[in-house]
């Protein structure tokens, strides 16, 4: 483990380190804790840099470094989430939008050059018991269980947005999600700091023409299904599905910040102005 001049720990992404310094010492370790996924080249990278680095428990760690893809990381930050520590991701994926390059050393140097990205992800709690919750980074989106199109209800507050729609389900996408699944539904690209979410339909038959809306990030959504025992309809957020959804309250949770650190060139900020700048030269 490499050490670190404290002069350089005091602009650490994530806050300083001085309180764990022994008294009169100049130089101390990032503490790092890792988490892989069980792929081939995840298990690669997990050989590789436990050669070289100390596993260290994460509430004593510094960072927490993801090696896997979007997936594993959108799993990760739910389950880490509690320990309110920074997450560095190493793309072992395909895409890897929420990750940075693949890198087997030196990635003390990379979080001291790290910048910061704090999302809220959004937070639905279902059907009648109000105190079932669960938390998505990108989206949470409504599909038909069966082969029926579904029938719902979409409100914000006490405006009805939506009286009907019928389609194949809609979906929430926050501005990190915004270029994942909303995008591929034809969904507009947010800015992070936009304070906005989207509402994109899913393959809509009625109303054909309603292509969205976006709403601020201050808003509560009711989704409700309107025959939920011949038009049953689940939701899921990112990767973790509920099925024989009835009625959902949607909101941005604002008491859970959740820290990405990305490497100067590669932020979620340029990676996202970079899908808008696409779209707009494609319209």
């Amino acid at each position: 483990m490499k050490l670190v001049d404290t002069k350089d720990l005091k602009s650490l992404p994530f806050g300083s380190a001085s309180s764990s310094l022994a008294e009169g010492t100049k130089l101390m370790m990032i503490k790092l804790h890792f988490v892989f996924d069980e792929t081939k080249k995840s298990k690669q990278l997990k050989k590789l840099l436990f050669k070289n680095y100390k596993n260290h428990n994460v509430k004593n760690s510094q960072a927490i470094i993801v090696g896997g893809g979007d997936g594993f990381m959108l799993s990760t930050l739910k389950k880490y989430s509690k320990f309110k520590k920074p997450f560095y991701g190493i793309n072992c994926g395909t895409f890897g939008f929420l990750m940075n390059k693949y890198i087997t050393n030196k990635i003390e140097n990379k979080i001291l050059k790290a910048k910061k990205t704090r999302i809220n992800p959004l937070e639905m709690s279902y059907n009648k018991n109000i105190n079932k919750k669960i938390i998505a980074i990108n989206e949470i989106s409504f599909y038909r269980q069966s082969k029926q199109t579904t029938s719902i209800k979409i409100e914000i507050g006490k405006k009805i947005i939506v009286k009907k729609l019928i389609g194949d389900g809609v979906l929430i996408s926050t501005p990190a999600g915004s270029t994942a699944y909303n995008l591929s539904v034809n969904g507009p690209v947010l800015s992070l700091n936009s304070g906005k979410l989207a509402i994109t339909p899913i393959s809509p038959f009625r109303p054909r023409r309603w292509k969205g809306k976006t709403v601020s990030n201050k808003s509560i959504i009711r989704i409700t299904n309107l025959d939920f025992k011949k038009r049953p309809i689940s939701a899921v957020a990112d990767n973790v599905e509920i099925k024989n959804i009835r009625s959902v309250l949607v909101r941005v949770n604002k008491r859970i910040n959740l820290d990405l650190l990305f490497d100067p060139n590669r932020s979620l900020f340029t990676r996202i102005k970079k899908e808008q700048l696409k779209i707009n030269k494609i319209n």
